[in-house]
Formats: structure tokens, sequence, C-alpha cells
């Protein structure tokens, strides 16, 4: 009879697995230490978008708010009372000097010149008299025919009477004014206005309301304003010998661009002709005026426009795309730049104003250096990296805003340092 083998203990079952559990624990370890530790791959340089500062020529712009205004302005008033009977212009028309405007009822007027031309002729009728009388007498008293003082008496009535004609004549050509103004013309050629008033309507001498008005415009006066600041700082850049002045037109007037409401160029270029004397003291600015030419009639008065001023050039000046300049916890300007030996060096600068979406840089670099302007996010001072030229209108286009890189400040005004 077969007897089967007997089976393990508990104590000897537990024994067993503890063992066959610490025997593989043991072979995982051994497999562990037998591989090789991961080697890292070595990081190769970064690359990143430069810009090559180059230095050019600036033209120091700037760009004032204005109003145009025209060059002649004639507010049109009646300077003689009465009915206006016809209005003799089409509104908005164009009138020459001279044109008539206005018909006022000239009858008063007109036996107004009658009367002094009777008055005239009553007072040649008394001179003639006068004159025999004093001529008569003259000739009596050479013979002792009348008394001396009859004789003065006739030459002084003689000489009155010549008094009284010239009066009379100054009254006939006061009423012959008077008649021709109640034609009321045009002082000046240009543009004729809305009018006020209509037929019918009662108009006195000089009366404050003007009936219409002429305005000439060609060409047109554009009145700018600048902060006395800036002209100061325009001053001091060329003192330091920082700039110089603009070309200037004929008689040393500075050329302008004008930019209309809807932000086109205006293609006629004007000319400063004028800049104030005086600062406004409310509003701390200096008036400016230029002429502009106006020969289609695009520009109206009272209109907005922005007039481009150039004001000074800076022959060898350093401009720097807008997202390579970035500000430290202190608020200094910095460009992180790549040194000869293609590593990132961080460069303080200072930066003057904005031209665009490029800052212009002062102090801090040179012409030749190769500023970072993309790829700031990947690397810090100290790294290799790999310079890849990029193109000012590429770098113009890349990630950081100006409010972002420098906050504060905008991007058509100078940094206040």
């Amino acid at each position: 009879m077969h007897v089967p083998p007997a089976l393990p203990s508990v104590p000897e079952r537990l024994s067993l697995l503890v063992w066959l559990t610490a025997a593989l624990v043991a072979l995982m370890l051994l497999a562990g230490c037998s591989k090789a530790p991961p080697v890292a791959a070595p990081r190769g340089p970064v690359e990143v978008g430069v810009h090559v500062v180059e230095a050019e020529r600036l033209a120091i712009n700037t760009e004032l708010p204005g109003r145009t205004a025209a060059w002649l302005v004639a507010e049109i008033r009646p300077q003689v009372g009465g009915i206006v009977q016809r209005r003799l212009f089409d509104e908005g028309s164009r009138v020459h000097a001279g044109q008539a405007l206005y018909q006022i009822d000239p009858a008063t007027f007109a036996a107004g010149q009658a009367s002094a031309r009777a008055g005239v002729a009553k007072a040649e009728a008394t001179l003639h008299s006068a004159e025999l009388t004093a001529r008569r007498n003259a000739e009596l008293a050479k013979i002792d025919a009348i008394s001396q003082q009859s004789n003065e008496d006739s030459q002084a009535a003689l000489q009155q009477a010549r008094a009284d004609l010239g009066v009379a004549m100054a009254a006939l050509d006061v009423a012959r004014i008077n008649l021709e103004r109640t034609r009321i013309t045009a002082p000046i050629s240009g543009r004729v206005d809305t009018s006020t008033v209509t037929a019918g309507a009662l108009v006195t001498a000089n009366q404050a309301q003007a009936l219409t008005t002429v305005q000439q415009l060609e060409p047109m006066y554009v009145d700018v304003t600048q902060s006395s600041a800036e002209l100061l700082r325009l001053k001091r850049d060329l003192a330091d010998g920082m700039s110089r002045r603009a070309a200037q037109g004929k008689a040393g007037a500075a050329p302008i661009t004008l930019l209309l409401e809807d932000g086109s160029v205006y293609p006629h270029p004007g000319v400063l002709k004028v800049s104030g004397v005086s600062v406004n003291a409310g509003t701390g600015s200096v008036t400016l005026r230029a002429v502009v030419p106006n020969p289609e009639g695009w520009l109206l008065p009272g209109m907005y426009v922005r007039a481009v001023l150039e004001q000074g050039v800076i022959e060898q000046a350093l401009l720097v795309p807008q997202q390579g300049v970035t500000r430290t916890p202190s608020g200094a300007a910095r460009a992180m730049v790549v040194t000869a030996d293609n590593r990132v060096e961080p460069r303080a600068i200072t930066v003057d104003r904005a031209i665009g979406s490029r800052w212009q840089v002062t102090q801090g670099l040179q012409a030749g250096d190769r500023v970072i302007v993309d790829g700031l996010q990947r690397i810090k001072p100290g790294d290799a990296v790999k310079a890849v030229p990029v193109s000012v209108d590429r770098a113009s286009a890349l990630a950081p805003a100006p409010a972002a890189s420098l906050p504060g400040v905008s991007a058509s005004s100078p940094i206040r340092r």
C-alpha cells in the first residue's frame, strides 16, 4: 500500500516563503546594479534672434495736433440800414472781390443823394451871387463909394459861400457812398458761407451778426501747439551737438507733412512760417503756424489734423527694436547682447525716445553690437547661444509689446529719467 509523502508543516512553509522573497529581492538588486547609469545629453547652444545695431541718420519728427484756418476771412456786415431786397449769390459758391452779395432797398438813400445834389446846386448859386457882390464892392471901395466895412463884409460872405459849397459837395459824396453801400459786395475772393438773412429782413449799419462770411481757402493756415518742454529738449540736443537742424526751405521755413482725420497723408507738404514767442501760462505750450497749399479744396477751416514736423537730425543714431529692451527690478533699461565668443551678456543702456517700434539708445551700445530680440525666455547671462540675425521688420512683429517690456512708457513719447 502506497503512502503519500507528508506535507510540510506551517512553520516550514512560512520559512520557505521568506527565503524565496529574499532571493527575489536579491536578484532584482543585482539586476539594477548591473545597468549603467543614464548619461544626460549635452545641451547645445540656444538659437536666438539678434538685431545688429547700426548707426543711421535719424530725423527727429514731432507729431502735433492742430486745426486748419482760412488764409483770409471777411465777415459781411451792412454799412447802412434798410430792408434786404435780394440775395445775389449761391451759398457755398466761389465769389470774387467786388461781386455783389446783397441788395438793400436804395429808395431812401437815392432820395438823400438827390437832396444833397440840390444842396450843391443851391450852394453854387449862392457862391456865384457872393462873387458878383464881392467884385462890385471891391470896385466901389476903390472910389470910396461904399465904406470899407461893407467891402470886407462882402469878401467874408464870398468865403462863407465857398465853404458852404464844400460842405454841400461833401454831403453829396456821403449820400453817393451810402447809396452804393446798399449794394453789399465781397471784399475778397473766396468761398461764401451760408446766409443768415433772407429777403425782407431788416438790417442795421455795423450790426453784430454777420450776414455771411467769405473765406479764402488757398492756401490754408494750420495752427498747432507744442509743449515748451519739447522745445527745450530740442534746443538742448542742438547745444550738445547730438542733433542738427532739419533742412529748411525757402526763407528758413521748416517743412511739415499733414495727417488727415482718417489717417491718410495729405499730398501737399507745407512749411512752418511762424513760431510763437510766448508760452501759454495755462497749457504750457507754444503756438506754431504753418502754411499749406490747398489747390483741390480738401482742407476746410476748423478741420482737425496732425502735423509732422521735422525738427532736427541725428547723423549717428543707434536704434534698437523695443522687444530687445527690458527693465531690471530697479527700473533701469537693459539689453541682452551676444559677445564675440557667442555668450549672453547683460548690458545696461540708456534710452532717449521712441521712434516707431524702436528705442533710440544714447548709452550702453555701439554700432556692431548684437542685441537679442527673439528667444529671451530661453537664455540667461553667460549662456552659449547661436546668433541668427533678424530684420527690423521681423523684429518689430515679435512678441513683447512696448508697454509690456517697458511698463509705464508710451511708445510715442520719450522716457522720463
